[in-house]
């Protein structure tokens, strides 16, 4: 049975939902990861497969190639200007951010950015363009911090989302994560979402859970995965639970199949 609780986003509702995430937790042991990528491999692809959360809530639609642009570059950039104002409180969002603009452009002047990287896609914008891009930013970092101190815990800023290469599927899968509260005995994972969830945010966020815990070293599932979204008011979580975890790797494979359907029927 999944175990999904919906709150208003409120500093209270949060907090209890960190401080009462249940003790326990699951994990993936090996012959559960063998597992997982003989149902991947059952579905071939002839193309590297990319799953994430977005893939799972529309049902395997292809979603836009992806392009840089404020709303996109606006994650990357906040959190780890939210990094330099955990380790440098005297500066502001705004500097913090900047400081990381030139950082990323610097690495394109110095020739270490690669070919459409958020570090060549910022040496290509004009002054009024990367003032768009720094004052989205500037908005996601202080959202995300405002939401960290709101927490009566320790949190850290997450330094990359969660990634797991399905052996021999050429299938990757991807979590995003914006927070993570280490406890005693484990670990409560956040992440934040623009706008409102939809029917099918549930399922996205349990799958992110999987996925989170397939990139865990051990196979440790979080305590519980809380997804946000500030625009809405609305919290939604979801427990570590051997059910969760296999419902979530349900989604995934689905999610596979779908696509490999639709390209079947593409190529006819």
């Amino acid at each position: 049975m999944t175990t999904f609780t919906l709150r208003r986003n409120n500093p209270n509702a949060l907090n209890d939902l960190i401080i009462h995430a249940p003790g326990d937790a699951a994990s993936l042991t090996d012959d559960h990861r063998r597992s997982l990528a003989a149902r991947f491999r059952a579905i071939p692809t002839l193309e590297h497969r990319r799953l994430d959360a977005w893939a799972v809530e529309h049902a395997g639609t292809s979603g836009r190639d992806f392009r840089w642009s404020p709303s996109s570059a606006r994650r990357l950039l906040g959190a780890a200007a939210l990094r330099r104002l955990v380790r440098r409180p005297g500066l502001t969002p705004l500097e913090a951010v900047n400081d990381e603009i030139t950082d990323q452009l610097l690495r394109h002047t110095s020739g270490y950015a690669q070919r459409g990287s958020l570090a060549q896609w910022l040496s290509s914008l004009a002054a009024s363009e990367l003032a768009l891009v720094s004052a989205a930013a500037t908005n996601w970092s202080t959202e995300l911090r405002e939401l960290g101190e709101g927490l009566d815990v320790e949190w850290q800023v997450c330094r990359s989302d969660a990634f797991y290469d399905v052996a021999r599927a050429r299938t990757t899968l991807r979590a995003h994560r914006d927070l993570e509260i280490p406890r005693e005995d484990g670990r409560v994972m956040l992440r934040v979402r623009a706008g409102a969830p939809g029917k099918s945010s549930g399922p996205g966020l349990r799958s992110e859970l999987t996925i989170e815990t397939l990139a865990h070293p051990k196979g440790l599932a979080p305590q519980r995965f809380i997804g946000v979204w500030p625009d809405a008011g609305v919290v939604l979580s979801v427990d570590g639970t051997m059910a969760d975890l296999r419902a979530g790797a349900r989604d995934l494979v689905r999610t596979a199949a779908v696509q490999r359907r639709r390209a079947l029927k593409t190529a006819a």
